[in-house]
């Protein structure tokens, strides 16, 4: 069994680990394999903002909890439940590049298994089906069959917690040998992509707009490739438009009919559409504040940020 390793001594850009599985086999809902390659590699390095560190922060002060839910759950169902470790990471033996953190290491009913807690938003909690089905995100599937594979058992058992639930659900992940070799040679891959320097291909317009933000200045000459894709891409536009010109003419109809009501109901009183006023907002003139506060134009120039401006892409 591979030696324990404590958390924090792996700095991310050496090793691939779990929560960068999905984007290298393109499954991720947050980071393309493009994305991730940038950020092994040091060329990109992403700000959290408060809201983002608020949430992560707030995933870790849960995990003790849903850990405690899932033992005392696993209990209720009539299994016997042993705490063996938790967040414990592991190297790979034969490729130290690979690494895996498991949330928990437990014995259950005698048998040694890999535990996962995770805890999903309102809107995420559909992707976890039912309370009593066996379905889990593909995104998090591939973590577990990452997991499994450095740290070998037969299989994995996952807690998700949606809101304020009293109970977790419980899913059960099975070892797959064929899954788990598909995603060692595809790690492999895509970390000699990152010793060999080459970047896999932008995919998604955010690749684009991080890997060419401003322009230089220079013409290329279009070849019938390019050509054909913007004949193409006037052509959807334009379609685009015509299609827009009928939604404001239709959704113009229904608001007239509506008048001041909020909501229009259809035969069974459910709503088919809303026409809500939205809280008022506000916003603050600073510049105006400073003035009036007497602040000179030089104070202000000096605390008044230049932002990148924007690259739009047009069709002629």
């Amino acid at each position: 069994m591979n030696a324990p390793q404590s958390v924090g001594q792996l700095d991310r850009s050496t090793y691939l680990g779990g929560s960068d599985v999905a984007a290298i086999l393109g499954v991720s809902p947050w980071t393309t394999p493009f994305m991730l390659y940038q950020k092994k590699t040091g060329a990109y390095i992403e700000e959290l903002s408060p809201a983002k560190r608020r949430i992560l922060e707030r995933g870790a002060r849960w995990e003790p909890i849903v850990l405690e839910m899932m033992i005392d759950e696993l209990t209720d169902r009539g299994h016997d439940v042993e705490l063996v470790a938790s967040n414990r990471r592991y190297l790979d033996p034969e490729c130290n590049f690979l690494a895996a953190e498991i949330d928990a290491e437990l014995l259950v009913d005698g048998e040694p298994v890999n535990g996962e807690m995770k805890t999903a938003g309102y809107f995420a909690a559909g992707a976890w089906g039912e309370y009593d089905s066996n379905e889990v995100p593909i995104y998090y599937l591939a973590q577990v069959m990452h997991g499994l594979m450095i740290q070998p058992r037969q299989r994995t058992v996952i807690a998700a917690v949606t809101g304020f639930d009293e109970r977790p659900m419980i899913r059960w992940v099975d070892r797959d040998e064929e899954t788990i070799a598909a995603i060692r040679a595809r790690e492999i891959e895509f970390w000699q992509r990152i010793q060999s320097g080459e970047a896999p291909d932008p995919v998604t317009p955010d690749d684009v707009k991080w890997l060419y933000p401003k322009d230089s200045g220079a013409t290329l000459e279009a070849d019938i490739e390019l050509l054909e894709a913007c004949g193409d891409l006037k052509a959807l536009k334009a379609n685009a438009k015509d299609l827009d010109a009928q939604i404001e003419l239709l959704a113009t109809k229904v608001k007239a009919r509506m008048g001041e009501a909020a909501a229009l109901l259809g035969p069974n009183g459910k709503p088919i559409a809303t026409w809500k006023t939205n809280k008022a907002g506000s916003k603050t003139d600073w510049q105006a504040v400073a003035t009036e506060a007497g602040a000179d134009a030089a104070l202000i120039a000096h605390h008044t940020k230049t932002t990148p401006g924007a690259r739009p892409f047009l069709i002629k």
